[in-house]
């Protein structure tokens, strides 16, 4: 039986991690327009012995490193692309490209993902089954993950399980979160027109102010989950966008509002989406305005099957310790949840925050930055986790 220390491995390839994940970060690229990206992962890759696959869901990329005996095919996903953000970091890697950043984590993923195939790639000899590193685009509400399925990269062959991590920095570093069942929400996002009748701001009562009933259609949203939906449900509505006029003394013809639902289930998503079209539509009429509401589901929720979110929470308690996993759920979403949808699996969270070190600032923010130590335990996390599926070392 083999003695394995996947922590110790994945310390001894910091470094490396650390110098792919800083060079990633200093060139990111967004969503379906990783080309350098994803041909430094393919390179990479093929280097190790992986088949490789390029192109899949545009900039996708997938290698499969079969082992000698017949066993469970298991997929690891780790996804590439950046935001459209201006970096405000003086960091000595700060991003090159002007308007877009790694502001989310998902260069660390990425040198992530090749540190574990680095790993992996030592004990291919010895696996029963098989990895599918699967290097996703365009996850931040393009498509990616769609785009990917669109072309097959669930067969060929088809996983048994499924695995994904964020590094998060609203967790402690040296923490893990691990939760069973949803563990982010379902995202939504819904545009309601409010079409009114124009007019000059010294003579309102000439017009039909859209401006006004949009305004009164904010606040009445804001009661709907306190008022329809059950108190036990976790449900957010949030307005994030209200555009109308020109100027400061022309009342416009219409505004326009934008928002997201998050729910971890379909049924408030679906009540909520009844009552935003009433309120919506009832509150212009009283305004002498006209409301139309156009909708978009971006993502579902992300569901973690109780068998591989065991094995993860076993594999974390050798590698980090039983005290340090949390079970907490996020009203963020991903769309690691089609995945999931489909294949039996387990995301979980790696602690990155580090106050001392200044790493305080949320996901997509301009300041974005982790405590890049995190990329240890994500590593070693995971490699513990699918081997306990793909190694004959007594696990499983």
């Amino acid at each position: 039986m083999l003695k394995l220390d996947f922590r110790k491995e994945a310390e001894a390839l910091f470094d490396e991690m650390v110098a792919t994940r800083r060079d990633f970060h200093s060139y990111p690229e967004l969503g379906f327009e990783e080309t350098r990206t994803a041909g430094i992962v393919a390179a990479r890759l093929d280097a190790l012995g992986f088949e490789v696959q390029r192109g899949i869901g545009q900039t996708g990329v997938v290698g499969l490193l079969d082992g000698p005996e017949d066993g469970p095919t298991v997929m690891v996903r780790f996804d590439m692309d950046g935001l459209p953000i201006e970096e405000e970091s003086n960091i000595e890697y700060a991003s090159r490209h002007p308007g877009v950043m790694h502001a989310c984590g998902h260069d660390g993923h990425t040198a992530m993902g090749l540190a574990l195939a680095k790993i992996m790639a030592r004990y291919r000899e010895e696996m029963h089954g098989r990895l599918k590193f699967v290097f996703q685009p365009a996850e931040e509400g393009l498509g990616g993950a769609f785009a990917m399925i669109a072309d097959g990269v669930l067969e060929n062959p088809r996983p048994d399980v499924a695995f994904a991590m964020h590094v998060w920095t609203p967790e402690e570093y040296g923490n893990v979160r691990i939760v069973e069942g949803p563990c982010m929400a379902s995202s939504s996002v819904f545009t309601i027109t409010i079409q009114g009748h124009g007019g000059h701001g010294a003579a309102p009562h000439l017009a039909n102010d859209p401006i006004v009933a949009a305004a009164h259609i904010v606040a009445a949203l804001q009661s709907i989950v306190s008022r329809n939906i059950n108190p036990q449900e976790s449900v957010v509505v949030s307005i994030g966008e209200f555009k109308a006029g020109t100027t400061f003394n022309v009342i416009p013809d219409k505004a326009i509002l934008k928002g997201t639902v998050r729910s971890y289930n379909n049924d408030p998503h679906r009540i909520i989406y009844r009552r935003i079209l009433e309120m919506a539509t009832r509150m212009a009429e009283a305004f002498s305005c006209k409301a139309s509401m156009e909708t978009i589901a971006i993502v579902q929720a992300v569901v973690n099957a109780p068998e591989p979110t065991a094995v993860v929470r076993e594999a974390a308690k050798k590698i980090i310790g039983a005290d340090r996993i949390v079970e907490k759920r996020t009203m963020a979403s991903e769309d690691m949840g089609f995945f999931l949808d489909e294949i039996p699996g387990c995301y979980f969270f790696i602690g990155g925050r580090n106050e001392e070190k200044g790493y305080t600032y949320p996901h997509h923010h301009p300041k974005f930055d982790f405590d890049e130590r995190a990329m240890i335990n994500g590593v070693a996390l995971m490699a513990e986790s699918v081997s306990r599926y793909v190694m004959n070392d007594g696990h499983r």
